[in-house]
């Protein structure tokens, strides 16, 4: 397997921090793969910039920090602003319609995904708008099986929540699908 370096990136109260921490545990605890995951916060705890940094790999990574990831996931145009560049060339960057307004980037693959209106016209609740883009990233890369993520959800979200995470994560998978690259 190839090296995965991604970088997750919104404000703060989108869960983009929790997506990524399933991530990585589901790539370890499910799919016998090394995983890091390091993250950072602006200085408000609800809509201050987050950006969380994943590395996946069948082998030793010696670094946790990620320079020019291979898939960029941006959620609020300031993290698109600030990050976009930093995309490897060939690379996956993927934006939310709702959110991001993207400009052209010649060198990576760009996604813009309309995740979080399928996340308020299907399921009506935008607490899993996390849980919907981490379907929809999983399915496009075909890194990690859904199956992982829903063992780490079970063990992590109240059982009463568990459907409606389900719900979230076959939705971005059905969202994946549609824009494969």
């Amino acid at each position: 397997m190839e090296r995965c370096r991604m970088v997750f990136s919104g404000s703060g109260g989108q869960g983009v921090i929790t997506a990524t921490i399933i991530l990585a545990e589901a790539a370890v605890l499910y799919e016998k793969l090394n995983a890091v995951q390091s993250q950072s916060y602006g200085a408000e705890a609800r809509g201050g910039a987050t950006r969380s940094d994943v590395i996946i790999s069948d082998s030793t990574i010696d670094y946790p920090k990620v320079i020019q990831p291979n898939l960029l996931v941006c959620l609020t145009q300031e993290a698109y602003n600030k990050f976009y560049p930093i995309v490897r060339p060939g690379g996956l960057l993927v934006t939310d319609t709702r959110y991001v307004k993207t400009h052209k980037k010649v060198d990576a693959q760009q996604r813009e995904l309309p995740m979080f209106q399928n996340v308020m016209d299907k399921i009506g609740k935008p607490i899993v708008f996390n849980i919907c883009m981490l379907g929809a990233v999983i399915e496009m890369v075909d890194l990690i099986n859904p199956e992982a993520i829903m063992k780490v959800l079970e063990n992590r979200i109240p059982a009463d929540f568990l459907d409606l995470n389900h719900q979230a994560l076959d939705l971005g998978l059905g969202i994946g699908r549609e824009f494969k690259r």
